[in-house]
């Protein structure tokens, strides 16, 4: 017979998110998140090997639900054009809360020390991409609203820059109407040869 779980992921993911946002990633061990989650270490080992196992679960859970989140913000515009980068400048329309923005440095910071947590973050990021331009009449424009959109969260997320709800709201207004304007760029100069006499 199976052995019977004690605690399920999310509850585990839960308590480690949990021990991010007290003493950050490089301070999560699984007794520690143990000790949030009030089970034995054997517990969590059983789903998490490693440290690195449980970083790994993290960053896919947050991945998957900010996709979910976007997804979900995306749907209540029905059907707009350029509805996957809308979706996502209304789920911004709140910030992250301080709890989770440090689980996101947190996690940020992992993601730079290790190549396979990046290579998920960068297939996600290619995926959402490929959508959003998809999805837009001016896919031009998607593209360049997503970056200045994710340029603003990463500020916030990385804790860098926290602007004023009314200050973030007139940004997140222009950065929409870049989806359906993109700014016009000046064709490049013809390049002058000089010639030394």
């Amino acid at each position: 017979m199976g052995r019977t779980r004690v605690i399920d992921q999310d509850q585990l993911l839960d308590a480690a998110e949990a021990v991010v946002a007290r003493d950050g990633a490089a301070k999560l061990t699984l007794e520690s998140v143990a000790a949030q989650a009030g089970v034995s270490k054997a517990s969590v080992v059983y789903d998490h090997k490693t440290k690195q196992a449980l970083v790994e679960a993290l960053v896919r859970r947050a991945l998957e639900r900010d996709n979910a989140f976007n997804r979900a913000a995306a749907d209540r515009l029905g059907d707009v054009d350029a509805r996957v980068v809308r979706g996502r400048i209304a789920a911004a329309a709140d910030p992250l809360p301080p709890p989770q923005r440090a689980v996101a440095l947190s996690l940020c910071a992992a993601l730079a020390q290790d190549a396979g947590l990046r290579q998920a973050m960068q297939a996600n990021q290619a995926a959402v991409i490929a959508a959003l331009q998809r999805d837009a009449t001016q896919p031009r424009g998607a593209l360049v609203a997503y970056l200045a959109l994710e340029g603003l969260k990463l500020l916030e997320s990385l804790d860098f820059h926290t602007f004023a709800k009314r200050d973030r709201d007139r940004l997140l207004r222009e950065i929409e109407a870049l989806v359906d304007h993109p700014p016009q760029v000046p064709a490049a100069p013809a390049a002058v040869s000089r010639r030394r006499r």
